[in-house]
């Protein structure tokens, strides 16, 4: 199984990104998808999850309503649209993979494979 993000890079804040994560070696479809990030000095945190179907999300207070997770089971892709972006939003961006999960899982040790992780930096 391998997840592999991309797509980070350097934005100012206000700005926008997308980042992704591509998937193989396992039924995409079937899986929760996840996003946590790391920002320097801290530990990896919750950012949004997405149901199998794509018909349930969750995110955590710090982004909801600035960042949109989303799916795409025919390209095996999950995709986290980041807008009004904040320097508190620079850290290091990873997908995850898990199943059965609540949609609700906002704990790491819920998820199985984890992506290698991208860089999201934001300048104020």
């Amino acid at each position: 199984v391998q997840l592999q993000a991309s797509g980070g890079g350097l934005v100012q804040a206000g700005g926008s990104l997308r980042v992704s994560c591509a998937a193989s070696g396992l039924t995409f479809s079937g899986y929760t998808m996840g996003w946590f990030r790391q920002a320097p000095g801290k530990e990896r945190e919750f950012v949004a999850t997405l149901s199998w179907s794509g018909s349930s999300t969750y995110y955590a207070d710090s982004v909801k309503g600035r960042f949109t997770i989303s799916r795409d089971n025919a390209k095996n892709t999950v995709f986290l649209q980041m807008n009004s972006l904040k320097p508190e939003d620079t850290a290091v961006y990873y997908c995850a993979a898990g199943t059965p999960l609540p949609i609700r899982a906002t704990y790491e040790g819920q998820y199985t494979y984890w992506g290698q992780g991208t860089q999201v930096t934001v300048s104020s």
